[in-house]
C-alpha cells in the first residue's frame, strides 16, 4: 500500500488539532487550578510545533511520503512518552495519547505498521514506568516521591499493552473496511460513469443511424440494380462492388450503433454457444480476416456448452472479441477459446491472444463507448460487448499486459435450460453430421 500526500496532509493537521487542544489544556489547569505543571510540558508543546512545521515542509517537498510517516511517528512516540513523564507519569493521564498515534499509523500506514505502532507504545511506556519503578528514572518535580507498587506497575503494563493492540486491531478491521468500501465506491463511480457514457452513445447512435441507414440502403440498392441492368467494363463492375460493399460495412457499424443505443426485444431460446462460436470463426475465416497467420486452439467446438439467451447477441460479443483479439496480433498469433461450466448454472467463455496487451488507461477504457485502443477501431464493439453482458447480469474479468497478450473472461448465468430443447438440438446435431458423412 503506498502512502498518499492528502493522508500525509490531515495527519499533520490531526497532530496540530491534538496539540493545540493539549496546550489549551495545560494553559487551563496551570492558570484556573492550584495544580502547577512544569515549563517542560510547555517546552515539549512548543517542540510540537516545531516539529509539525518541519514535517509539513518535508511534506511540501514531496518526496519519500512512507518514510516521513515513519520518522512522524517515532518522533511523535518520543515526545508522548517525555510529556507522560512530565506530567506525573502514572498519575498524568497523557498516556492515552498513544492510541491517538496508533489510530493516524493505520489510516495512512499498512496493518503491520499499525501493530509496530502498539508495540513500540507500550515499549516506551513499559520503559518509562519499569525506569521509574527501580528508580532509574527519578520521579520529575517531586519533592516526595510516591513509590510505585510492583502490582501498580504489572497492572499498567499488562493493561496499557492489551488496549493498545486491542486498538490496533480494531482499527485495522476498521479501516480495512473503509478501504475496502472507498475501492467499491470508486468502481460504482466508474461503472456510472461508463453506463452515463453508453446513455449518452445510444441516443447519438440512434440519431445518426435512422438519418444514414435509409439513404444508405437506396443507395445500395440503386447501385445493385444498376449493375444487374447496365453493360458494365471490368473497372465499372469493380467500381460497383466497391459501393456495394462499403455500403454494408457501413451498414454493419450502423446495426452496432442501434444494438448499442436500444437492443430492443429479443427472442430468448435454448443457444448451442459452442456452434455459435464456429459460426462466428468461419465467418471470419471467409472474410479473410482470420488467416493462415493465425492459429485458433480451444475447445470451443466440442464444448457442448448451452445457455438460455438470444444467439444474435452472443454472436455479437464473440465476433467482437474475437475481432480484437485479431486487431492485437497484426503480425499473427495464436487465438485461444474456451467454453467451461464454472458452476451448475453459470458458464465461463475465455477468449485470449498472445498479441500486444493494453496499457493501464487502455484497459480501463475498454468499455468506453467511441474509445479504441485500436488506430482503425470506432470504440463501439466492446461497448455492446458490455452492455448485452451487463444485459445478462453477467460479469466480465480483464487480464492483459504489455507485449503479452490479454485474456478476457465472461461469466454469464446458464438460464432456464430445458432438457427436452437440449436434447433435440443434440440430435439435429448428429443427424446433420451423418448427413454430411454420407454425402
Amino acid at each position: 500500500m503506498s502512502t498518499r500526500r492528502k493522508d500525509i496532509f490531515w495527519f499533520i493537521l490531526l497532530r496540530l488539532i491534538i496539540i493545540t487542544t493539549i496546550f489549551i489544556s495545560v494553559v487551563t489547569i496551570h492558570y484556573a487550578t492550584p495544580a502547577t505543571l512544569s515549563l517542560s510540558a510547555f517546552y515539549l508543546i512548543f517542540l510540537a510545533y516545531l516539529l509539525s512545521a518541519i514535517y509539513f515542509l518535508l511534506y511540501l517537498w514531496g518526496k519519500n511520503y512512507t518514510l516521513q510517516v515513519y520518522t512522524q511517528i517515532f518522533f511523535d512516540l518520543l515526545l508522548i512518552t517525555a510529556l507522560v513523564y512530565f506530567s506525573g507519569g502514572l498519575k498524568g493521564s497523557f498516556y492515552s495519547l498513544y492510541v491517538f498515534e496508533i489510530i493516524a499509523a493505520s489510516i495512512v500506514l499498512p496493518n503491520s505498521a499499525t501493530y509496530i505502532t502498539a508495540i513500540l507504545s507500550g515499549v516506551l511506556f513499559a520503559a518509562l514506568i519499569d525506569g521509574m519503578y527501580l528508580g532509574i528514572i527519578p520521579q520529575y518535580a517531586s519533592e516526595t516521591p510516591t513509590p510505585i507498587s510492583l502490582d501498580a506497575l504489572i497492572t499498567n503494563i499488562f493493561t496499557s499493552w492489551g488496549v493498545f493492540f486491542l486498538i490496533a486491531l480494531l482499527m485495522n478491521y476498521l479501516t480495512g473496511k473503509l478501504k475496502k468500501t472507498r475501492e467499491e465506491l470508486a468502481r460504482a463511480q466508474k461503472e456510472l460513469g461508463v453506463k452515463k457514457s453508453l446513455a449518452l452513445a445510444g441516443e447519438i447512435s440512434a440519431h445518426l443511424a435512422h438519418e444514414i441507414r435509409n439513404p444508405l440502403a437506396a443507395i445500395s440498392g440503386s447501385v445493385q440494380v444498376l449493375r444487374k441492368e447496365l453493360a458494365l467494363s471490368g473497372d465499372q463492375k469493380d467500381l460497383m462492388n466497391i459501393v456495394v460493399n462499403e455500403s454494408e460495412r457501413v451498414s454493419q457499424s450502423i446495426e452496432q450503433f442501434l444494438n448499442l443505443a436500444s437492443p430492443g426485444k429479443q427472442t430468448f431460446m435454448v443457444v448451442d454457444l459452442s456452434q455459435v462460436l464456429k459460426e462466428s470463426i468461419m465467418l471470419l475465416q471467409r472474410s479473410g480476416e482470420l488467416n493462415g497467420t493465425y492459429r485458433v486452439e480451444g475447445n470451443y467446438g466440442s464444448a457442448g456448452i448451452y445457455c438460455y439467451g438470444n444467439s444474435n447477441q452472443f454472436k455479437q460479443i464473440f465476433w467482437n472479441l474475437i475481432k480484437n483479439a485479431l486487431k492485437a496480433m497484426p503480425e499473427g498469433g495464436t487465438l485461444s477459446i474456451d467454453l467451461n461450466q464454472r458452476k451448475k448454472n453459470e458458464i465461463e467463455l475465455k477468449v485470449r491472444d498472445n498479441g500486444r496487451g493494453m496499457a493501464k488507461e487502455d484497459k480501463e477504457r475498454l468499455f468506453e463507448p467511441f474509445y479504441s485502443g485500436f488506430k482503425t477501431g470506432k470504440g463501439i464493439g466492446m461497448a455492446v460487448v458490455r452492455r448485452i453482458v451487463d444485459d445478462y447480469n453477467g460479469r466480465i474479468h480483464i487480464s492483459s499486459e504489455l507485449d503479452r497478450g490479454t485474456e478476457i473472461v465472461i461469466l454469464l448465468p446458464q438460464g432456464n435450460l430445458n432438457k427436452k430443447d437440449i436434447v433435440k438440438m443434440e440430435r439435429e446435431k448428429s443427424n446433420g453430421q451423418n448427413t454430411h458423412n454420407r454425402r
